[in-house]
This record gives structure tokens, sequence and C-alpha cells, in this order.
């Protein structure tokens, strides 16, 4: 085999682990579809039922009659928004102040940042539900939007890119021109660090929308809930309808698939060059 062939022979292998890896990946998504649009009936036929069906309405009826999809999707939407746009504000301001700025025990607390990143965030859940009942915040949203505020990681990454993405030129430029720290913040360093800020974004909303653990512990009435606890709760051991569970998540996940594929191709982008830098 001569040099020609082997390389075509080594493109085409690298395309079939490709190929192979992206069906692997696409793979539990469709198999949501195939379970919302059958019978539980048939999820449970051996050999299996591959092919999508036609249940998909009588599931989303049976689905609205068991529970208030709709608002617990307001709510879901309320703490994946609100503490999005908190995150990219804290973390892009004290990553402004990290990156560009020289304090007493700026390399002691920037340590301890990173410390906090390193540790699992259920150690936290207990005397995050022991504060949020001395506030009397207990059952409601603010519970899960106001502790996922700022968080190591944002302000970490930000930070990284700020370091780089801002000239110290450009912000010299504007001190000249009597330039404070907020303007600054607002009018300087912002518009340069868009793409890392998008890519934050992108990345708390998914976070924040997909998380349970939390709402889990901390909604306790249940006019509160968020997806991913409600639908959990649908769940009733053997007689669970999973044709009408899986119907729900088809729907849950609907939006995060929209955010994705509409900003995947600057997502990829940021966040090669946020780790490039």
């Amino acid at each position: 085999m001569n040099a020609l062939n082997r390389k075509r022979v080594r493109g085409l292998s690298v395309h079939l682990i490709l190929m192979l890896g992206v069906l692997i990946s696409v793979f539990p998504f469709y198999w949501i579809i195939v379970m919302a649009t059958n019978t539980s009936q048939d999820i449970y036929r051996f050999p299996p039922k591959l092919w999508v069906g036609s249940n998909l309405l009588t599931n989303l009826q049976h689905l609205f009659d068991k529970m208030d999809f709709f608002g617990s999707l307001l709510n879901t939407v309320i703490v994946a928004v609100c503490t999005t746009l908190l995150v990219l504000f804290f973390d892009s301001l004290a990553a402004f102040a990290f990156a560009k700025y020289d304090f007493p025990a700026k390399k002691f607390l920037f340590g301890l940042l990173l410390s906090m990143y390193i540790l699992p965030t259920q150690l936290a859940i207990i005397p995050q539900y022991e504060i949020m009942v001395q506030l009397g915040w207990l059952g409601t949203l603010k519970a899960l939007v106001v502790p996922a505020a700022a968080n190591a990681f944002g302000i970490f990454w930000m930070r990284q890119y700020t370091s780089t993405g801002v000239p110290d030129e450009l912000l010299d430029a504007a001190r000249i021109e009597g330039a404070g720290f907020f303007r600054l913040y607002w009018h300087v360093v912002l518009p340069c660090v868009r793409p890392a800020l998008a890519f934050l974004g992108i990345y708390t909303f998914i976070t924040a929308w997909n998380d349970y653990i939390l709402p889990l512990v901390m909604l306790v009435n249940p006019d509160r809930l968020t997806l991913q606890v409600a639908l959990a709760q649908l769940y009733a051991g053997h007689s669970t309808d999973y044709s009408m569970v899986m119907s729900g998540v088809l729907l849950a996940v609907i939006p995060l698939v929209l955010v994705f594929t509409f900003f995947a191709r600057g997502f990829i982008a940021d966040a090669t060059k946020g780790a490039l830098q």
C-alpha cells in the first residue's frame, strides 16, 4: 500500500470513528423522542421499538392533566434567566478587578476562589439550606437565584479572558480621559470580553436549567417547582407512565437544543479561543 492509499485509509478511519461518536451522542435524544411518541407498552416490548410512534399528543394530554407543566416551565425560565444575568454581571466585574487591579491579599483571595471551584457543590447544600431558613426564603425562587449569582468557575474563566483580551494601553487611555472603575468596566471591558460572556451565559443557562438537587432541597412549595423536580415527581414505581414522563422531558429539552443550535458556532469558537488564551 503506497503513502497515498495509507493516507486515505487513515482519513476514512477517522471519519468513521467521528460518525460513530456522533451517533452515540445523539442516540439518547433520539430515544427520548421514540419513548415520548409511543405507549408505555411499546417501551417494554422485546425487541424494543426503535421508530417514532403516533402517541405524542395523547402522552402530552396525560402530562398536562397530571402536572402544572407551564407553571413549572415559567419557574424554570425565571431561575435560568435571572441566574444567567446575575452571573454575567458579578463574575465579569470580579474578574476585571482580579485581572487589572492590585489590592491587598489578591493572590490569597484568588487561591481561595480556586479552592472553592474544586470543592463539590453538594458540600454547600446544608449550610445554604440553613441560611435560606434563617432568611425566610425557603420554598421561593430567591433561594435558587441569589446563591448562584456568582460562581468560582465564571470568575476564573472571565479573569483569564480579561487578562489577555483587554489591553492595558486601552485602559490607560480611558483613565487619562477621566474614566473611573465602573466606566472602564462598562465602556471598555465589556465590549472586549463579549465572546467570553457569550460562552459563560450559555453555560450558566444550561446549568441552571438542568439543576435538580438544589431545587429539590429548596423548593418545598409545590407551586414553585422547576421542571426537573416536577417531572421527577411523576415517577411512581412500577406503575410509572414512562411515555408520559418522556413527553415532558422532550418538551423540557427543546429550549436547550434551540439555544445550543442557535449559538453553536459561537459557543465552540469562544470556548476554543478562551482555552488558547
